[in-house]
């Protein structure tokens, strides 16, 4: 029997730990939701999730020393993904509502205010997914995710000139217009979208960043 791969759900009072904790659980892996840098630091996976405003979040993940052991894990390679808000935070800032936040700054880039008929983008959305990605292996093209957001990245401002290094594999959706909707870059996956409400579409895409841990 194939052990089950360890995740850890990093607990700083800015995610819905508990949807998430039992969307891994069915795709496999063994969960514990906890802020413990040990625990956090020694697991296969790192999972930041992320809701609310992008600087509360980045005051949340601060005080947590989420911010050290994102950095750590990364500069390890050890893998880390980000939902939501813990997307957001990967980039360089955050304006909403005027006010300017430094993020983690793991991607240049800026998060802002989606232009569309309807905001927030509230519920499920198609994406535009590269041919090779592996976090939307075994994905029709047309499976639909399910989105809560009023803030996004709209442009993609990383270019990898190092010959051995892949390019990162960035996935697009549009809502009034286009951003970022997952990033698959090394050790460092995220999504806009919440996995671990999307269904079987969901379901199968977590297990494909779980079974590449």
């Amino acid at each position: 029997m194939t052990e089950r791969k360890k995740v850890v759900v990093f607990d700083y009072g800015f995610g819905n730990v508990r949807s998430a904790e039992r969307a891994l659980a069915r795709a496999g892996a063994e969960v514990e939701i906890t802020r413990d840098y040990d625990a956090a630091m020694n697991a296969d996976g790192l999972l930041v999730p992320g809701v609310g405003a992008f600087a509360a979040c980045m005051a949340g993940l601060r005080q947590a020393r989420g911010d050290w052991v994102v950095e750590r894990r990364l500069a390890g390679g050890r893998p880390v993904m980000g939902i939501c808000v813990g997307m957001q935070i990967l980039f360089g800032r955050g304006i909403e509502h005027g006010v300017e936040a430094e993020g983690l700054d793991e991607w240049p880039g800026t998060v802002g205010p989606l232009t569309a008929d309807v905001v927030p983008h509230m519920g499920w959305n198609t994406v535009e997914a590269p041919g090779d990605s592996l976090l939307f292996a075994d994905l029709p093209a047309d499976a639909r995710y399910y989105f809560v957001h009023s803030y996004a990245v709209h442009d993609w401002e990383l270019e990898t000139a190092n010959p051995v290094m892949a390019a990162p594999k960035v996935t697009w959706a549009t809502h009034g217009e286009r951003f970022v909707a997952a990033v698959e870059n090394g050790p460092l996956w995220a999504t806009q979208f919440h996995p671990e409400k999307s269904g079987d579409a969901g379901a199968q895409l977590l297990t494909n960043w779980i079974s590449t841990l």
